[in-house]
């Protein structure tokens, strides 16, 4: 701040009025407009001139400068202060004060003085904005040439207003007389100084105030960190979750970085809802719970949404507005300078259906999800608030829930990638790897590669079962359980500890049904002529396609032909083939006395699983039969072959592919249905017709020798075969129980009875 010589002497005070001690009384002020002028006030008899600065001391080694005006309403021998002024310098009514005048140096000018603002009155409170610069320009007029002391408390009548309380937070002081001669004068910190009309000023908002300041002269106040400063994003404990994670923050809290003027001249509206969604296991508590510690806010409230739910009538409602209260009488108390409130709902589909889908005659679900739209974004709406929704099944919630302005931030927490398993597994093994606890044979790589499609707690609970393998191998069975102290101090989790744990115990809920493709393929797959390596091969073709980038994103292959022609051993072959990670099977065995709505409601949550994996496989076993189609009638489902038509035709998410293998022994009925449109391509599977073709069967089998397929091969040489390998592999298993000399005999008796062989 530069400042003519001229200009700082028209500032220097006349002390002439006082030339010696005098000995006051502390009393009160005699008019409300002299106690805004933040001045001790004298008889005009006792000082002869305005604006005389005095050094007040109250006791011994205790003092404090202060600018003195007259007024001949003040008694004689006694020294007028306001409330907020006796307050400060701790004074009482007719307290004795030694007063004498006080002279300002030139190094004692201030250069800048920073004011800590509150509402004088706090019930009085408003947020319309207060512009800094105007407030500087009318502080400067009114307090020119006043002494002020670092901690004083001020009276601030700002315009037409409400009245202001000041606080001195901080002052600098500089040589106006050096900076005038051009010398070098650097500003330094001080506790008492003049004030002068180019004396920067700048304000700001005291803690906890609702006050509204806006403009240039906002002092560089240190907003409270949105993020709390001793976190460690390195240390969240949440793998395989960085896209989502990084979504979130940008979309909820990057404009609470800002401070609140700037998203106010934005126009911009704080994010106040997310919903995070997902199959279980895959962390939304995790990361929510996480997101509650990782902000710098006040303790976030999490509820389990069954706990809202009362049984008295209107108590749930209560519930809600219960956790709203503190946000709202903060949010009216200081409008947009108040803190962010968590609100935590965990199973949030319990309390937030669909309305109308209850049937209920209290409608205690619908009031509730009313009750909690009010308070989100209803109209009243409240700024200081960010609610966390999680649940599995995002297709239960109400609409109104998810539009923009209450949960608009909808993250899918998926199944982690390899990526995000190695993440995963690094953090649950990272202490037994700190204590030296896991062998080097232990490739986190290679176990992320073996755990497609496991969530993040399966992993964890992978974790655990090799631990408890480990642990299992020193205790000694005996009679009484015991364990060695010395080898369980070296005890060390190894890779069979895994692997074993992987084979035996942890199995994903969104992986292989390996026991039922087992079941399919008991008998194993047999290559019994030409006809079945050209469904191989074209099946692999497709099984490619579906695995390709650059494909549609849904493959949908029907094996049809005659019964018991293999058709879903070849599916469950060709499906285990497939290596995707995520394989399962719909099978009307499944399904025996279903309603056609909890069959729909079963294949459907099927596909929607593996919507959820990036490679998935279904195998849809016996349509005809799902279908519940006879030809007596005929009758079949029309509510599940509606379902099957949708589904088949339906695209998966993107970036997700998804392998239908359907098989069906009435190709003519689903083409009467008008489904055979529904898939990519028909594979015929056709029942064995030739003598060579069932030899080759028979010497896949333990059943009959060499020399005995010789002989069935002459006795069927003029005999054209028409038998499904399921068939004839039943008709081998019934002639193992036969006496060998007699197998050729019974085989082929067994055939013509049943008729599969015919002379040609």
């Amino acid at each position: 701040m530069y400042i003519h010589i001229k200009e700082i002497q028209l500032f220097l005070p006349s002390f002439s009025a006082i030339a010696k001690m005098l000995s006051l009384k502390a009393g009160k002020c005699p008019t409300d407009e002299l106690s805004i002028t933040n001045c001790a006030i004298a008889n005009d008899k006792q000082v002869a001139e305005d604006r005389t600065h005095l050094e007040v001391s109250t006791a011994p080694g205790t003092s404090f400068i202060i600018t003195c005006l007259r007024h001949p309403s003040v008694e004689p021998g006694y020294l007028g202060f306001s409330l907020p002024q006796r307050k400060w310098a701790s004074l009482s009514i007719g307290q004795e004060l030694s007063c004498r005048p006080y002279t300002f140096s030139n190094s004692q000018y201030l250069s800048a003085i920073v004011l800590e603002a509150d509402f004088l009155q706090k019930r009085s409170t408003t947020q319309e904005p207060y512009d800094t610069d105007k407030m500087a320009a009318a502080f400067s007029a009114q307090f020119a040439r006043q002494a002020f002391t670092v901690g004083q408390l001020l009276v601030f009548a700002f315009e037409n207003k409400k009245m202001l309380g000041l606080v001195v937070k901080s002052m600098q002081v500089a040589d106006m007389m050096a900076i005038a001669k051009g010398e070098d004068s650097k500003p330094r910190d001080a506790r008492i100084g003049l004030l002068l009309p180019n004396t920067t000023v700048q304000f700001e908002k005291a803690d906890n105030s609702s006050l509204n300041l806006v403009g240039k002269s906002k002092g560089t106040q240190v907003r409270q960190s949105l993020i709390n400063p001793d976190w460690d994003f390195n240390k969240m404990g949440i793998g395989g979750l960085d896209k989502e994670f990084n979504a979130i923050f940008r979309r909820a809290f990057a404009s609470r970085v800002f401070p609140p003027e700037i998203i106010e001249q934005l126009g911009c509206k704080h994010v106040k809802g997310i919903l995070l969604y997902g199959p279980p296991g895959t962390g939304k508590t995790l990361m929510a719970r996480q997101i509650g510690q990782m902000l710098n806010a006040r303790e976030p409230k999490i509820v389990n949404g069954p706990q809202i739910l009362d049984k008295y009538v209107g108590e749930s409602e209560a519930n809600i507005r219960k956790l709203f209260a503190e946000a709202e009488e903060e949010e009216e108390k200081m409008g947009p300078n108040s803190g962010l409130h968590i609100i935590i709902f965990d199973e949030l589909d319990a309390i937030c259906k669909q309305r109308g889908s209850v049937a209920s005659g209290a409608g205690v679900h619908d009031t509730v999800v009313n009750q909690l739209l009010s308070k989100i974004d209803g109209v009243k709406q409240l700024n200081n608030i960010l609610v966390i929704g999680m649940t599995n099944r995002r297709d239960m919630i109400d609409e109104a829930l998810l539009r923009p302005g209450r949960l608009e931030v909808q993250i899918e927490i998926g199944l982690p990638d390899e990526h995000g398993r190695g993440q995963i597994l690094g953090i649950h093994t990272a202490k037994m790897r700190g204590y030296g606890k896991i062998a080097p044979d232990v490739d986190l790589v290679e176990l992320a590669q073996l755990t497609k499609n496991f969530s993040g707690a399966e992993l964890e609970g992978l974790v655990r079962a090799a631990q408890s393998t480990a642990l299992n191998r020193l205790i000694k069975a005996s009679n009484k359980v015991s364990v060695d102290p010395d080898a369980a101090s070296k005890i060390c989790v190894q890779r069979s500890d895994f692997l074993h744990a992987l084979e035996n115990d942890i199995k994903p809920a969104f992986g292989t049904s390996a026991d039922m493709l087992e079941h399919f393929m008991s008998h194993g797959i047999i290559s019994w002529g030409i006809a079945v390596q050209h469904i191989m091969e074209d099946a692999m073709l497709f099984i490619r396609q579906a695995r390709s980038p650059t494909s549609k994103g849904v493959v949908t292959v029907l094996l049809e032909g005659p019964p018991n022609s293999g058709k879903t051993a070849i599916a469950a072959h060709l499906a285990k083939n497939s290596e995707f990670p995520f394989i399962k099977i719909c099978s009307p065995e499944d399904m025996v006395g279903f309603t056609e709505a909890a069959k729909v409601q079963v294949i459907r949550k099927l596909f929607d699983d593996a919507y959820r994996s990036q490679l998935s496989c279904i195998v849809v076993d016996n349509i005809e039969r799902l279908l519940e189609y006879t030809s007596v009638g005929p009758r079949f489902s029309n509510v599940v072959l509606q379902a099957l038509l949708v589904l088949l035709k339906k695209e998966p998410p993107k970036g997700r592919k998804l392998l239908v293998l359907a098989t069906s022994s009435r190709r003519d009925v689903l083409e009467q249905m008008d489904m055979l449109n529904a898939f990519t391509t028909t594979l015929r599977v056709p029942n064995i017709s030739s003598s060579a073709e069932i030899v080759t069967v028979l010497r896949e089998t333990s059943v009959f020798n060499e020399q005995q397929c010789r002989d069935v091969e002459k006795k069927l040489a003029d005999r054209r075969a028409h038998i499904g390998i399921r068939k004839l592999l039943a008709v081998v298993e019934m002639c193992r129980e036969v006496p060998e000399r007699d197998r050729v005999i019974k085989f082929i008796c067994r055939l013509e009875e049943d008729g599969h062989v015919e002379l040609m």
